[in-house]
């Protein structure tokens, strides 16, 4: 990852077809685009990808989320059980439709624990909204029982992990809905897009009106479309979309690097007995995006971290424990509702109650955990280079330990 690192003529192609007939925009003016439907395409090739029946493209992983909420009749009132390991964006989808976020623990899947989900359960509870973070998936089929049994909805955050599967599944396509992000920096980069994928076709006909205004998309032109209900501009644009098209012909590829990449990887820092991985509940399914490995304390790890900094290689190495955007433990901003507009009463409660929750649990896994990025586009020589690097830190700040006991 991320799929810029490929950036080539096919994009430059694909982009330029839409260029030559002027028309950026995904709907309408038939006569000039000449037949260039790009995001049409974009929408095809997702579903013979993934194995969804519907995708609706958007303009961002959290425009898709924010549509399948609303296609999904999640509103005010409603619980969206959630991990509090993940991107600003999912909590900002759930707040966007009145909707109140539950963030509960993870595990060393580094997605939902399922046993904190079930204490998280209560009468509100109508959806339950894994994230599968760093190019891996969470235990879908315990999420999956806790759904059934309890009549909730199971939406996938699937944005960090294009292109993984469960079980022979894609991500995304498993729940009543599911999400992709296409930013700058995921496995197929449009620069800025999303897509929600479902196999419902009611769901896909709102999600289809909701992301354009309410527009039904029935009559012969935009003037003569019907608004069934309200709607908002998520569209995706035919540039974007364009990029898209050429990028998502290219998922094998980076898959297979990826996963050659990882393993040799794994294999250089298993050398040292200390690391240990995550757990992946399906490991052929990982999209390996992500090589996420632990040390034995908070401490270590934070020298270490330390350590790379000072020899100028932590670049590519994640600490999500002391990330702005990714941890329940940085969301100041989110604690203390720091909101531009006014937020409901139960929204109010809700997070007002984060600030003394206990994510101790989470802080356990989290505070130990480092996220390697996988490049597309390293040498052998550079996968040893940064693989023998990384050892030689962290057998320093081990040794180093070991003197001050």
């Amino acid at each position: 990852m991320p799929g810029f690192e490929f950036w080539g003529a096919e994009e430059k192609k694909e982009v330029n077809d839409v260029l030559e007939t002027g028309i950026l925009m995904r709907y309408g003016f038939d006569g000039p685009r000449k037949g260039i439907w790009k995001s049409v395409e974009l929408e095809k090739e997702i579903c013979n990808t993934f194995g969804s029946k519907y995708a609706q493209l958007t303009s961002s992983g959290t425009a898709a989320l924010t549509t399948a909420m609303a296609a999904l009749n999640i509103g005010v009132g409603d619980e969206v059980i959630m991990p509090a390991f993940t991107f600003v964006a999912s909590f900002e989808a759930v707040l966007s439709t009145g909707a109140i976020p539950v963030l509960v623990d993870v595990d060393e899947t580094l997605t939902l624990n399922p046993e904190a989900v079930k204490n998280a359960l209560t009468p509100k509870t109508k959806c339950i909204m894994p994230v599968h973070m760093c190019g891996s998936m969470a235990d879908l089929d315990a999420l999956k029982t806790i759904c059934d049994e309890n009549d909730l909805i199971l939406l996938e955050d699937a944005c960090q992990s294009i292109g993984a599967t469960y079980k022979g599944k894609a991500l995304g396509t498993i729940g009543h809905a599911g999400t992709f992000s296409f930013d700058f920096v995921k496995t197929i980069t449009c620069a800025e897009g999303g897509v929600v994928m479902t196999n419902n076709e009611e769901m896909y006909i709102k999600c289809d009106g909701y992301t354009d205004h309410g527009h039904d998309h029935k009559g012969v032109d935009r003037g003569a479309d019907l608004h069934p209900f309200l709607g908002y501009n998520f569209r995706i644009s035919e540039l974007h979309a364009a990029v898209g098209l050429a990028q998502i012909r290219k998922l094998d590829t980076f898959l297979a690097i990826q996963k050659k990449t990882h393993a040799q990887l794994k294999d250089i820092l298993s050398q040292v007995p200390e690391v240990s991985f995550r757990q992946i509940p399906d490991e052929n399914g990982d999209s390996c995006t992500f090589l996420s490995w632990f040390l034995p304390t908070e401490e270590l790890t934070k020298a270490f971290v330390a350590e790379m900094k000072a020899q100028g290689i932590l670049a590519g190495n994640f600490y999500w424990y002391a990330n702005n955007w990714h941890y329940i433990k940085q969301w100041q901003h989110l604690k203390e509702i720091k909101a531009l507009h006014n937020l409901n009463e139960e929204q109010k409660v809700a997070l007002s109650l984060l600030q003394t929750q206990d994510f101790s649990a989470s802080d356990a896994i989290m505070s130990r955990c480092i996220s390697t990025a996988i490049s597309l586009v390293w040498t052998e020589e550079q996968i040893k280079d940064k693989g023998n690097k990384m050892v030689a830190a962290i057998r320093k700040v081990l040794s180093e330990a070991s003197v001050a006991v």
